[in-house]
This record gives structure tokens, sequence and C-alpha cells, in this order.
């Protein structure tokens, strides 16, 4: 018998997994004596929402005592899968190319609304030394 967990149940228990991860790549790097640095990735549909976004994802990786990558990322719009945007793509081989402990974005949406594909990609990066971030709700509800 195979149990289906709802879908809020899928999300938080998605969520529980994204903060373990980080949190294993953030004391590794602790452990190495390294300030943990991550590269921003921004879904927007404008310049000047990609910079406004990019401008929170850099005020809120400071209040952590992260470093921020001088090379950002973003797509424009919403393509159908994560394969189809070369932005995120350019973050993943950035950040597992050891540029980056992390990839911060405004919130999960700006990545996929597909779990399983979604699970992919943290699965991924973390066996590459890579975690996923988001800012606050408070900050990405701007």
């Amino acid at each position: 018998m195979t149990t289906v967990l709802r879908p809020e149940a899928r999300v938080a228990c998605l969520e529980v997994l994204r903060r373990e991860y980080m949190n294993d790549i953030i004391a590794r790097a602790a452990r190495a004596h390294r300030s943990v640095r991550i590269t921003s990735y921004v879904l927007a549909d404008s310049g000047e929402e990609r910079r406004a976004d990019l401008g929170l994802i850099r005020a809120h990786a400071v209040t952590l005592g992260w470093k921020v990558a001088p090379t950002t990322f973003a797509d424009l719009g919403q393509p159908p899968s994560l394969t189809q945007r070369p932005g995120f793509g350019g973050a993943c081989r950035y950040a597992t190319q050891c540029y980056a402990h992390g990839i911060l974005a405004i919130a999960r949406p700006a990545l996929t609304p597909d779990d399983e594909a979604y699970t992919h990609v943290l699965e991924y990066l973390y066996h590459r030394g890579v975690f996923l971030a988001y800012l606050p709700a408070v900050c990405a509800g701007h």
C-alpha cells in the first residue's frame, strides 16, 4: 500500500528537506572555516523587477553574514520547466563548480511548482555541495 501525501504535506516535507540540506552545507563550510557564498537567481518580467529582487536577495544574504557572488542569474517569464531556463541552469553550473555554496532566490515559486522536478533539483544540488535558499516570506512579499 502506497501512502499519498496531500499537496500541502508534500510541500512541507520538501521544505524540511531543503532546510536540512542547507543547514548541512552551511555546517560543512563552518567546519572548513569558510564563509558561506551564494549566487542570486531571479525570475522576473522586467529589468526593473530583476534589479529590485536582486537588491532584496543581496540585503538578506548580508544580514545572514553570507558573501554574495558578483555573478547573478535570471530568467524572464515562466518557462514550462526548469530545463528550459538558461538562467537557472547557469546558476546551478556556477554553484556546482564551487563558486558558491548556495543559490538564493525570492521564493520557491521562482523555481517550480512541480514537486518532482523540485525534489530532483534539491537532490542534484545537495550531492554536489549546493543548497537552495529563499527570502523569508515577509521580505519576499514585496
